[in-house]
C-alpha cells in the first residue's frame, strides 16, 4: 500500500496536534498554582451561617506574627465584611464561604481567585506588600443584582491596622 508524502505529512501533523491538545489540557489540569476541590475540605451548614462560630461574626484575626486568618460570607448581593482590612507585609488567609447560591470571589489585580459555593469553605492566601486598595467582585453569575456584587479589599500600614483595633469593621 502506498501512502502519498502529502497524506503522510497530513497524518503525522494531525497526529502532533492531538498529543499537544492532550498536553496542554494535561499541563492546566496539574500546572503549576492549580489545586483541585478536595474531597477533605471543610463545610458548613449554609443555613446556620449564624450559629458557626468561623461565620457568625465575619471579621479578620491575627494568628501568628504577620499572619491573619479573615472569615468572609457572600450573599447575594454582597461581602461581609466589607471592607475586608488588613495590615501590609502580611499573610492573609481568607475562608469564604456563601449562606445563599454559588458566587465567585476575585481580587481584582491578583491572582486570587476561587468559586464560593454553598456549604462549602473556600480558602485562599494572599501576601500583601504595600498598602494599597483593591476591589473584591463576584465572576459567577448569582442573580439580578450579581453586576453591583462587590466588596473592598483594604492593605493598610500596621500601625492603622492597630488603630482601628484590627478589626475589619
Amino acid at each position: 500500500m502506498h501512502i502519498h508524502a502529502y497524506e503522510k505529512l497530513w497524518l503525522a501533523l494531525s497526529i502532533v496536534l492531538i498529543l499537544a491538545l492532550i498536553g496542554t489540557v494535561t499541563y492546566g489540569a496539574v500546572g503549576p498554582g492549580v489545586a483541585m476541590v478536595a474531597d477533605t475540605q471543610q463545610t458548613v451548614d449554609s443555613g446556620a451561617l449564624d450559629e458557626d462560630e468561623r461565620f457568625s461574626e465575619p471579621r479578620v484575626e491575627q494568628v501568628g506574627e504577620n499572619e491573619y486568618e479573615a472569615y468572609v460570607v457572600a450573599y447575594q448581593f454582597a461581602f461581609e465584611p466589607s471592607p475586608i482590612v488588613v495590615p501590609a507585609n502580611s499573610t492573609v488567609t481568607l475562608h469564604v464561604t456563601s449562606r445563599d447560591v454559588i458566587h465567585g470571589f476575585e481580587v481584582v489585580g491578583t491572582n486570587a481567585n476561587t468559586m464560593i459555593v454553598p456549604g462549602e469553605v473556600s480558602e485562599i492566601t494572599v501576601e500583601t506588600d504595600e498598602p494599597a486598595e483593591y476591589g473584591i467582585v463576584c465572576n459567577e453569575y448569582c442573580g439580578a443584582g450579581h453586576h453591583v456584587m462587590e466588596g473592598k479589599l483594604h492593605v493598610v500600614s500596621q500601625s492603622e491596622f492597630e488603630n482601628r483595633g484590627g478589626d475589619s469593621a
